[in-house]
């Protein structure tokens, strides 16, 4: 979660750096999905309410946010499953909590490891631990990079196009309160003009009707 004043500033920094906008956002998510804190999404946002401005190409956008979450992910997938286990081992309080909690996430990612990795990139937290969660479990790398590149690719298009269809409320609704609230308000909106355009349709279809004459 990010708040309003952070994307205002990085839409204040993009907006005057243009030329550096794919660069940063590159960066920013590729170390976010690494496992940094840093504001990744944010970023993501930024970029697509310029792209709404035709600062920037909304495919660009798109395109260079998917490779680097399914990028930084995979970084931190292979760091830990490389070392994270030695490093946890290293010190006795982290090797209790492997030795207690490392065979029931193998378990866990056995069975939903898949589905966790989709997910994971809708949700803040989950999307700086998950991979990191899977490598440290052993979940097999061909089932991790289909479902994260299915994961990446659709949170990257969606965060992208509610931002660039719906404008800076859908962005700051996704700052602040998380993609639920941007996808709601895309939802919110199609119902309602589904609603509108089918009360049209049944009042041309009656005033199209010939009346019917009584015997």
């Amino acid at each position: 979660m990010h708040s309003s004043p952070l994307l205002a500033s990085l839409t204040s920094y993009i907006d005057q750096h243009p030329q550096q906008a794919l660069a940063l956002l590159f960066v920013l998510l590729l170390l976010e999905s690494f496992g940094l804190p840093l504001p990744g999404e944010t970023a993501l946002i930024a970029c697509s309410v310029l792209a709404s401005q035709g600062a920037l190409s909304i495919v660009a956008v798109i395109t260079v946010a998917a490779i680097a979450a399914i990028l930084g992910d995979n970084l931190g997938y292979w760091t830990a499953r490389k070392g994270g286990r030695a490093l946890l081992e290293r010190y006795s309080l982290t090797r209790r909590y492997s030795e207690r909690y490392l065979p029931r996430g193998e378990r866990f990612f056995a069975l939903h490891g898949g589905k966790t990795v989709f997910i994971g990139r809708f949700v803040a937290v989950l999307r700086w631990t998950a991979a990191w969660i899977a490598g440290l479990s052993h979940m097999p790398w061909w089932r991790f990079l289909a479902w994260n590149a299915a994961g990446g690719g659709a949170w990257a298009t969606l965060v992208g196009l509610v931002s660039y269809f719906v404008g800076s409320a859908a962005a700051k609704a996704i700052g602040t309160y998380g993609l639920i609230a941007g996808a709601a308000t895309i939802v919110i909106t199609v119902i309602g003009l589904l609603l509108v355009r089918r009360l049209a349709r049944r009042v041309v279809d009656d005033e199209s009707d010939p009346p019917q004459s009584s015997d």
